[in-house]
């Protein structure tokens, strides 16, 4: 059996008398590793030590960062295999979509170092004074985009590496400038616990602040939520429930000084497909769809839970039937989300109007958690009267609605809430037709995807992974791709400040030679007295 503590910096700590287990999905028994829930005691001493950590890690350059983010990548690469099987005795997920989560852990920490050593990220603009300007003088203003304090970050259950100790978040954050208290997920701890001492590893190495990182365990909401309130976070990044995520939310904005929280929330993520695409590609889509909704055991964020059609496709759906039959189901990262997600499917079947159009199958049957794939089927005037039919239901399942023309699918999409994706398939006709469906789901979504599926984002500099409400409780922001770092930054302004003051992005000289805004031209050239 082993015991493990809390991270606080460069310390650990095991003042608690509670613990909890590590659980393993395939058998429905507990691990051998153990963990000391954090206390509150043990919760503000990591807001302390990073509330001081922030004082000298906002100052580091961008290449000191960068280098504390490519060691942590090394760090979490020098853990070998035994990430590997830990992982999997938690989660339930394969060793090679370990090993791919992990690359792209990896590859999205080194992203960030990228940015970091490139620098024009922190959109300086600098408006050189004209003091000889009528009827008021100009100042000297120079604004960019700071780092606004530690941040509490919240492992999500199914990405236990990418969204998780050094997912997107953390990886975020630290780029900005800013200290990281991670809250573990109590589906993988022990995964987390691996993934915090390298982390932990490559501050010392990189002589980061005592502080800049730390790693609390909790089975529950207590910790979670007492860390929320600590008036020394300045702001939360979340991936979950929504139920989880709206709490957090809450307890955000009743604090006396309010906090933005970040939370990726879910999402059904609807596919429509107008009738030229269906008429010539209709069963490849159904092919593709059926695959969609059960990859990873419907455990993304983003695989589709709605599909909209014209009733006069009608044999599209025995098409999509016999598909949907030929997928196999897997076993679910947590009992809870097994539980969630076979109640979740009898409740929207339990509605009158809800059918059983197609499940997939099992490849054994000798395993715990092992979740069924179910498509259910039903009109738009059933989906319309069942709030519930709107919700997510966390696991391989989905629903096909059917519509009887264009003017129905488009009131349909009219009345969806906010989503992570939204998907189109169609001809270059079709989409022509329904363009007014296009901008709809332009106010609905954070992703629109033409003749694809969503499942699987890409983490690069484009991406969006966000959405309106519910979706996300910040429409504005992505928690992938490097645009996620402005979620952890300020604007500032520097008005009149001295040459020896300002931050070296500012300076006239511009020694990092990033791009700037200066007096309305983009350049990297120095300021001199015939460009002021």
């Amino acid at each position: 059996m082993t015991i493990e503590k809390q991270i606080i910096g460069n310390q650990f700590s095991g003042l608690g008398n509670e613990t909890f287990y590590s659980c393993n999905p395939f058998t429905g028994t507990n691990n051998k590793f153990v963990f000391y829930k954090s206390t509150l005691g043990e919760i503000c001493l990591a807001a302390e030590k990073a509330t001081t950590a922030f004082k000298y890690y906002k100052l580091e350059s961008g290449v000191d960062k960068a280098t504390f983010l490519e060691t942590i990548a090394e760090e979490i690469m020098n853990i070998g295999e035994d990430l590997i099987t830990t992982c999997m005795t938690e989660t339930a997920l394969s060793a090679a979509r370990i090993e791919s989560e992990r690359g792209r852990t990896i590859n999205q920490l080194k992203m960030f170092a990228t940015l970091l050593r490139e620098g024009s990220w922190v959109d300086a603009r600098i408006d050189t004074a004209l003091p000889g300007r009528t009827p008021i003088p100009r100042p000297d203003l120079r604004f960019m985009y700071r780092p606004i304090g530690p941040i509490a970050v919240f492992g999500a259950s199914n990405f236990p590496l990418a969204f998780s100790v050094a997912g997107g978040d953390t990886a975020s954050a630290f780029a900005a400038g800013c200290p990281v208290i991670v809250k573990a997920h109590p589906a993988h701890p022990a995964t987390s616990a691996l993934v915090g001492k390298a982390i932990q590893q490559a501050a010392i190495k990189t002589n980061m602040p005592d502080g800049v990182f730390s790693l609390l365990f909790d089975n529950g909401i207590e910790a979670g939520i007492e860390l929320v309130k600590n008036p020394l976070i300045k702001a939360v990044g979340f991936t979950g429930s929504f139920k989880a995520g709206k709490a957090l939310y809450d307890a955000a904005v009743k604090r006396p000084e309010p906090i933005p929280v970040f939370a990726e929330m879910g999402s059904t993520n609807p596919v429509f497909i107008l009738p030229g695409a269906m008429k010539e590609q209709g069963k490849n889509i159904a092919e593709a769809f059926a695959v969609s909704v059960t990859l990873g055991a419907g455990q993304f964020c983003t695989n589709p839970g709605i599909l909209v059609h014209t009733c006069k496709d009608s044999e599209f759906e025995d098409i999509l039937k016999n598909s949907f039959e030929k997928t196999t189901g897997g076993v679910m990262l947590t009992p809870y989300i097994f539980k969630a997600y076979k109640g979740g499917v009898q409740q929207n079947l339990s509605i009158d109007g809800v059918r059983q159009l197609a499940k997939g199958h099992t490849a054994t049957s000798d395993e715990n958690n092992l979740a069924i794939p179910s498509l259910l089927a039903t009109t738009s005037a059933v989906f319309k009267d069942y709030q519930q039919l709107s919700e997510e239901v966390f696991g391989p399942s989905s629903m096909v609605i059917s519509v009887s023309n264009k003017e129905e699918m488009i009131n349909f999409a009219s009345n969806f809430a906010g989503q992570l994706t939204a998907t189109i398939h169609g001809t270059e006709e079709d989409l022509i037709e329904y363009n007014e469906l296009l901008h709809i789901l332009e106010q609905k979504a954070g992703r629109i995807i033409i003749n694809g599926f969503p499942t699987g984002v890409e983490v690069c500099s484009s991406m969006v992974h966000g959405g309106p409400f519910p979706a996300t409780t910040d429409s504005r922001t992505t928690s992938v791709g490097m645009a996620a770092i402005y979620r952890f930054v300020k604007p500032i302004c520097y008005q009149n400040m001295p040459q020896s003051l300002l931050p070296e992005e500012l300076t006239d000289m511009n020694p990092m030679k990033i791009y700037r805004l200066v007096n309305d031209m983009h350049t990297k050239e120095a300021i001199t007295k015939n460009n002021k």
